[in-house]
């Protein structure tokens, strides 16, 4: 089978099981969120909107919360106070059946790419689709798993692989991979570029925007990367006082006094990752100086 038949085969099945895509402003919204842990308070009235179609980023000091608020928006993690929505439903609220039901909208990659370990890449790839589409005939499933692993960045021959077998970097593709495969509106990346060289963390972030570009996704990534942030975020989320203390783009965020947001980006990381956006941006206009 082709490329394109394999592209065909996916949209078709995307048009008879998936719902309809949501239209609305924000697909992703927090309010009043309150995570403790042992009495102790992670998260104390939060509050958050992820806007459809951007990359946004979330940054925060140890223990934080970045990863909890995740998994609470997810469902892994069942808040103590407050309300979450996603896709336009409640899921604080969802009974059982109804979660699985949303759950197939999204993708998530985990740190470390959270790979079954007895299984090829390909199978791993296939773990949702078998779960949430059971009626897929096995041709068509070992297909778009096939196309879900070229599409993340992988040789196809690593669809037969086992993960002990891949690099650190394509670990985190082979994830990335497992978390596209229902054509989900909404990815969740949990530190993609962490343990990765700079050459390939940039290869990874690149690989991130052409995708929500190309695929039309909403994109929730956790990061410390500050050429992450500058390369391929919309607008950056900070996790401090247990709550968001701020959305907005780099520039915005830089216009705040808060102690934490300025020693984050202007520290010494941050002035170099500021520098090498700067660079890039001169080396991509064209000669004559003109954009």
């Amino acid at each position: 089978m082709s490329e394109e038949q394999i592209a065909a085969s996916v949209e078709r099945r995307a048009l008879r099981f998936d719902p309809e895509r949501f239209q609305g402003e924000y697909p992703v919204v927090v309010e009043g969120l309150v995570n403790r842990f042992d009495g102790i308070a992670v998260h104390e009235g939060l509050d958050l909107k992820v806007r459809r179609g951007e990359v946004l980023g979330v940054v925060g000091g140890s223990g934080t919360g970045k990863s909890v608020l995740m998994r609470s928006i997810i469902g892994l993690q069942v808040p103590d106070e407050g309300q979450i929505e996603v896709l336009g439903h409640k899921v604080t609220d969802l009974a059982e059946g109804s979660q699985a039901d949303i759950r197939s909208r999204w993708g998530v990659l985990f740190q470390g790419g959270a790979l079954f370990s007895t299984l090829t890449v390909g199978e791993n790839v296939e773990v949702p689709l078998r779960e949430f589409y059971p009626e897929i005939e096995p041709e068509l499933r070992h297909e778009i798993a096939r196309y879900k692993v070229r599409l993340s960045g992988l040789p196809e021959d690593a669809a037969s692989k086992f993960p002990s077998e891949l690099s650190g970097g394509m670990k985190k593709r082979a994830g990335l991979a497992r978390a596209l495969a229902l054509d989900p509106e909404l990815l969740f990346l949990d530190e993609p570029t962490a343990g990765l060289d700079p050459v390939g963390a940039a290869a990874f972030d690149r690989l991130t925007r052409e995708l929500a570009d190309v695929l039309g996704l909403t994109v929730f990534l956790i990061t410390h990367d500050l050429d992450t942030l500058y390369e391929i975020c919309d607008r950056v989320a900070v996790l401090a006082d247990r709550k968001v203390i701020a959305v907005g783009t780099i520039p915005e965020l830089l216009a705040l006094d808060h102690p934490w947001i300025q020693e984050y980006f202007n520290g010494p990381r941050g002035r170099a990752a500021k520098a090498s956006q700067e660079r890039a941006k001169a080396m991509d206009k064209p000669a004559g100086g003109k954009a």
